[in-house]
């Protein structure tokens, strides 16, 4: 039996604007589980409803096979984790992980023991005596996590936060939660809107778009199994790259370049005169003709050099692709290069559904 069961999980408000449409999902105990999607997707009112701090309009949410619809969030023992701090700015960095069990009237050496403990697993055993404010921003977030987990509750909500750190931050961060997550082994549930957290982050990533899940897979499975033209486009940075065009004698075009889909669709015939979607990664080609999957002829319009690779932005006639090479092979701009997509690295959509092919 799963530790969390979400049956059917819709959720509509007094206006009529639905947000979350029959929403399922298991998620094991001690499993790590990101939601990510663009804003207004429905990520956080999920989370929230998981929390007991939204209503669930219809559907079942289960802990541990028992239903928790009716149930306030204390009697779920869930921890929450702002996108702000939320931290009490008169309190030390002691009172305010010690907070919560405080409230509870836990035993002084009880909490003594448990936030040295906590202290000393994210990193805080020097601030203790602090105020917030001279703390940096990364600190302050360890402090609001150090207040979830001292609670020893079973489920962590975690609602996107990194948004407030900067890059340096969130990239320290990430590791620091990744850590916090393997000594406490908690079922964490984690929203993010930047798939590099996800991806980095996540056993299991759930892919929203408009209240609707459109693909829970490990970040391998999303990356290279997408399901649909959004998960295909919203996983990898750069993005996909997409091609679209009418199959005609089992063809699409790139500019003057005529890719046959035969090559990795048997049965291409059933799409012919239709639209079709094809996709490949900017890191998956090879600056070269080898003879094999499809060379592409374009031109270069500008590159972006990051360090060990480079972005390639290409034409090919009307259509437009990102290229990501290694910053050894950066071709000049305003000149006509070659490239090549292996035919694993194809991906095919239907364009009217943008579901995968094949």
């Amino acid at each position: 039996m799963a530790y969390l069961t979400l049956k059917n999980i819709n959720k509509i408000y007094p206006n009529g604007y639905h947000a979350v449409h029959n929403f399922n999902l298991e998620i094991e105990k001690g499993e790590f589980v990101v939601f990510v999607g663009p804003s207004g997707c429905g990520k956080s009112t999920t989370l929230r409803m998981i929390a007991g701090l939204e209503d669930i309009s219809n559907g079942e949410f289960l802990i541990n096979g028992k239903r928790a619809n009716e149930m306030g969030p204390r009697e779920r023992e869930v921890a929450m984790v702002f996108q702000s701090y939320a931290l009490y700015p008169q309190m030390t960095v002691y009172d305010n992980i010690a907070f919560g069990l405080t409230l509870q009237g836990v035993d002084e050496e009880v909490i003594e023991r448990r936030v040295q403990n906590t202290a000393r697993i994210l990193g805080l055993t020097d601030y203790l005596d602090r105020l917030p404010r001279a703390l940096s921003g990364g600190q302050r977030q360890r402090v609001a996590i150090g207040r979830a987990i001292i609670r020893k509750v079973g489920i962590f909500l975690m609602d996107e936060p990194l948004s407030n750190l900067d890059a340096k931050q969130r990239v320290t961060m990430r590791y620091e939660i990744a850590q916090i997550h393997r000594e406490t082994g908690a079922t964490t549930i984690y929203v993010t809107h930047d798939q590099t957290e996800a991806m980095t982050l996540a056993d299991r990533i759930v892919v929203m778009k408009d209240g609707y899940v459109q693909q829970i897979g490990t970040p391998y499975e999303l990356y290279y199994k997408p399901a649909n033209v959004f998960v295909a486009g919203f996983i990898g940075e750069p993005p996909m790259n997409f091609v679209r065009g009418t199959v005609k004698n089992g063809c699409i075009t790139m500019g003057d370049n005529s890719l046959d889909l035969g090559k990795k669709l048997k049965d291409i015939s059933k799409y012919e005169g239709k639209e079709i979607v094809l996709g490949f990664r900017p890191e998956a080609i090879s600056l070269a003709d080898d003879g094999e999957g499809y060379p592409i002829r374009c031109r270069v319009e500008l590159t972006e050099m990051l360090g060990d690779n480079t972005n390639v932005y290409i034409t090919a006639g009307d259509q437009q692709a990102i290229l990501k090479v290694d910053s050894h092979d950066t071709p000049d701009t305003d000149v006509d290069i070659t490239f090549t997509i292996p035919l694993e690295s194809v991906y095919l959509f239907d364009a009217e559904t943008e579901k995968v092919i094949g």
